[in-house]
């Protein structure tokens, strides 16, 4: 399998000849010899690098604050933060700029802020005739599956730029033409395609390395895992982060991790297994307290489906920790108020997830427009 990037370079750099380039990408821009793409693209012949663009966790992909602009040590060329004070490239940041490059891992997720990142750059692209070019990369999920509620017309912000599925199947490239054109952006996008990937493909599938997109996504079983997982944490709960295994486990000291573990493996919840384990996280949410925890083995990840199984979890902890646990605060990331409300008032998992088979069947046929890839 080759990348975007791999194929840009393949293509000697010829859709960027002549252009000044402004470059939005982190440490996951590498092809498939190691090389990063702010190195690669500094040493282009015909291009000139003039700018560099970092998203959340910044330009080397570690930090969990908020980060402010910088210089790159490697190039001496400027690092704008879009992640922070500023969200969007700027008049002044994009001075002298006639295409903008964006070379960036995502998760597949909804509520991960990459994409929302790309797609405001998409915007102030194309509010300046600013050409965009997305180099292509795999979608972890795979292409085929969509799962979770929809997000409510009236919940879009910054982890949430778009009306999608919390599982949405599409690689970035395919996600920035879908938000261009249905989002009426109009930009003169162009997606640098990949070579040999196909929609049934895992991470794994595709020979290449992992590299973490953010911190705590640190495999790819936690990011088979993340939708699922994630939703839990504005409710009280941590989802492993400041362990070694996050996404892998959840807990809270209020949790009895045998009780939860059984109730879910009752379930009978496919290509998944749930066990109890303990755990201390050292940084993050209960940090340096014992936690109840569950740890979640995956058997099939094509069979297991992370949404169902978050639902699953947050009804069984509403039934077990009416307290402790409260649905509402799952709304930001869910994004679905119909949802919250079943939680809330105890419809069965099943229940929820098949309210959703009508919205994710039109988004379906919608984001079908858009594949690049069989």
């Amino acid at each position: 399998m080759q990348t975007g990037l791999d194929v840009l370079e393949s293509q000697k750099f010829a859709p960027l000849r002549g252009k000044h380039v402004g470059l939005i990408t982190n440490h996951t821009g590498l092809d498939s010899q190691g090389r990063s793409t702010v190195d690669i693209l500094s040493h282009a012949p015909g291009v000139q690098l003039i700018a560099l663009f970092s998203p959340e966790h910044g330009l080397a992909g570690r930090s969990d604050e908020k980060i402010s602009s910088a210089k790159d040590p490697a190039t001496g060329l400027p690092v704008h933060s879009l992640y922070g004070e500023t969200l969007r490239p700027t008049d002044e940041m994009l001075k002298g700029i006639d295409a903008l490059v964006f070379d960036v891992q995502d998760a597949g997720v909804r509520f991960y802020t990459y994409t929302t990142t790309m797609a405001y750059c998409i915007e102030e692209a194309a509010k300046r005739n600013i050409a965009f070019f997305v180099l292509d990369r795999p979608n972890p999920l795979g292409g085929e599956i969509v799962e979770g509620p929809m997000l409510d017309m009236d919940k879009t912000n910054f982890v949430a730029y778009f009306p999608l599925p919390v599982r949405y199947g599409l690689t970035i490239g395919e996600l920035a033409q879908l938000f261009n054109a249905e989002n009426h952006i109009d930009a003169d996008l162009h997606v640098i395609a990949m070579k040999n990937w196909h929609r049934n493909y895992f991470f794994e599938s595709t020979g290449t390395r992992w590299i973490p997109p953010s911190p705590n996504l640190r495999t790819t079983k936690g990011s088979v895992l993340y939708p699922g997982i994630e939703i839990l944490q504005n409710a009280g709960v941590s989802v492993g982060r400041g362990t070694e295994t996050p996404f892998e486990e959840f807990g809270a000291p209020w949790l009895n991790g045998d009780d939860v573990a059984a109730a879910l493996n009752e379930r009978h919840l496919a290509g998944l297994h749930f066990a109890a384990k303990p755990f201390i996280p050292i940084v993050g949410l209960y940090s340096g307290q014992r936690c109840g925890g569950v740890a979640v083995r995956i058997t099939d990840r094509y069979r297991v489906r992370s949404m169902s199984m978050g639902m699953e979890a947050a009804m069984i902890l509403h039934r077990l920790y009416p307290q402790q646990f409260d649905p509402e605060k799952l709304l930001l990331l869910i994004g679905n108020s119909d949802t919250i409300q079943q939680l809330q008032s105890g419809t069965p998992a099943e229940k929820i997830v098949a309210s959703w088979s009508a919205a994710l069947t039109a988004f379906d046929q919608i984001r079908r427009k858009y594949f690049l890839y069989k």
